[in-house]
């Protein structure tokens, strides 16, 4: 999180707000184009938890008022984008909106900011891969998405998915339907025996089973056995979600997320070549879409 710092000059052009609410960390950015004003702050879902995530916007945006100059009513009124996760449905916006200050903003979920961050104004692809995961690409200024869906039902080849699974996978070795392996047995001493993880996994959250996955790649760079079979699992269902939604040999393909880079050895060799460095960060992608959103709103 950035600490508070003395107040700056007032913006001297027209400033916008960009908001990356991912559930990991929220960043806030003031750009005013001759200045900046980045904050960060803590997790945001609105799907998962509502109430955290809008208090802590409005305590990103009393950092931001105080690194800035401007007051809470001179930032509430200023052209905003923010690119949020957990938003599921249009359905959901009415109530962030009325739990946040912004009057001139545009809230959609945080995909359409990732995007934008990672190609610019380039066609191309996206398999982005952190606690949550979904796939996306960008034709011709058009952008398309698959996944999002969250935990319960969605997320393949996320941090959560690859630790659930590899639980799930460890559990198969205690029954004799995997070979032995040194992950699983990471597992089981780390959890006392099957029924710790049970126990665990009852109440684990996306971020819990996430943290999983670092034991997971970590395995599987020694040849673990479990742990390969984890990761290519992930892989070929980036790879066949891609496919699905039309990606052809030689088009750009980025991956992005804490866990998304480690899938780039377990893909078709066609698809490794195609892998490009993102342009920007989700953050830089927001600010994008803020200001596309500002210039809309002129006469």
């Amino acid at each position: 999180m950035t600490s508070p710092s003395a107040p700056s000059a007032p913006c001297q052009t027209q400033p916008v707000i960009a908001v990356d609410g991912g559930g990991t960390k929220c960043r806030i950015v003031l750009d005013c184009g001759t200045t900046r004003h980045d904050v960060e702050g803590g997790s945001v879902n609105v799907n998962s938890d509502f109430e955290g995530a809008m208090a802590e916007i409005r305590r990103c945006l009393d950092l931001l008022s105080h690194r800035s100059g401007q007051t809470a009513d001179q930032l509430a009124a200023l052209p905003s984008y923010l690119g949020l996760a957990g938003i599921i449905s249009p359905a959901q916006i009415p109530a962030i909106r009325a739990a946040l200050p912004f009057a001139h903003a545009k809230i959609e979920d945080d995909q359409p900011a990732a995007l934008k961050g990672v190609l610019g104004e380039e066609d191309g692809y996206l398999a982005h891969c952190g606690t949550g995961s979904f796939v996306a690409s960008q034709i011709s200024g058009r952008m398309r998405f698959i996944g999002g869906w969250g935990a319960v039902l969605g997320d393949p080849a996320s941090a959560m998915w690859v630790g659930r699974t590899a639980l799930n996978y460890s559990l198969d070795v205690v029954d004799g339907l995997r070979a032995p392996s040194d992950l699983a047995s990471h597992f089981l001493d780390q959890f006392a025996d099957p029924l710790g993880i049970l126990r665990f996994a009852a109440g684990a959250s996306p971020a819990d089973f996430g943290q999983l996955a670092r034991a997971v790649t970590r395995f599987a760079e020694t040849g673990d056995a479990l742990a390969l079979a984890v990761m290519e699992a992930g892989a070929d269902a980036i790879a066949d979600r891609l496919i699905r939604m039309g990606w052809q040999q030689g088009q750009p393909l980025c991956l992005t997320g804490g866990i998304g880079p480690e899938f780039a050895a377990y893909l078709p060799d066609r698809m490794q070549q195609s892998l490009i460095a993102p342009k920007a960060t989700p953050l830089e992608g927001a600010l994008t879409l803020a200001h596309l959103f500002a210039r809309e709103g002129q006469p």
